[in-house]
């Protein structure tokens, strides 16, 4: 069957709307770190530009970070600043690297109103790189879940 005017309309239509609701809140400056975007392109992989830039998430599953165990420091892949302790991270089942709690002043949040529902983001408060969203579902004695994209973070063993 061909597609009518009003499915390529609509179409059309879902195409011009829907990356403006789909895309996560970014956080704006002014921070430490500042780099064009032709810098931090040049920095980051594609990937890890849309995620810590454009706020996209990656693939649940996908971080090797989800398996490391082992004592040390996440740190900012924007900026190197210090963020989590692996004391703090935890297996929530959900395929990202989560953690429980963050160092002192590492990080911002902002409240991000994609996907129809809202959440609280979480950026660097250095270079304002995305990192993920936090929850409320975590372990004590926050009750918080800090779920990040591995591709934001750089893992350096104690």
């Amino acid at each position: 069957m061909l597609p009518t005017r009003r499915h390529v309309l609509t179409a059309g239509l879902a195409a011009l709307i829907l990356p403006r609701v789909a895309a996560a809140a970014i956080a704006e400056g002014p921070f430490a770190v500042t780099r064009s975007a032709a810098e931090w392109r040049a920095m980051l992989t594609p990937t890890e530009y849309a995620v810590m830039r454009e706020g996209e998430t990656e693939r649940a599953g996908s971080s090797p970070l989800n398996a490391e165990t082992r004592p040390g420091v996440y740190h900012c892949r924007g900026c190197d600043q210090a963020l989590y302790d692996a004391a703090a991270k935890y297996d929530s089942g959900t395929g990202w690297p989560s953690f429980f709690d963050v160092r002192p002043g590492a990080i911002g949040t902002m409240q991000d109103r994609s996907f129809f529902i809202t959440r609280t983001e979480c950026h660097c408060s250095r270079c304002g790189s995305h990192l993920g969203h936090i929850f409320d579902d975590g372990p004590q004695p926050t009750g918080l879940r800090h779920c990040l994209n591995g591709v934001a973070l750089v893992f350096r063993p104690a």
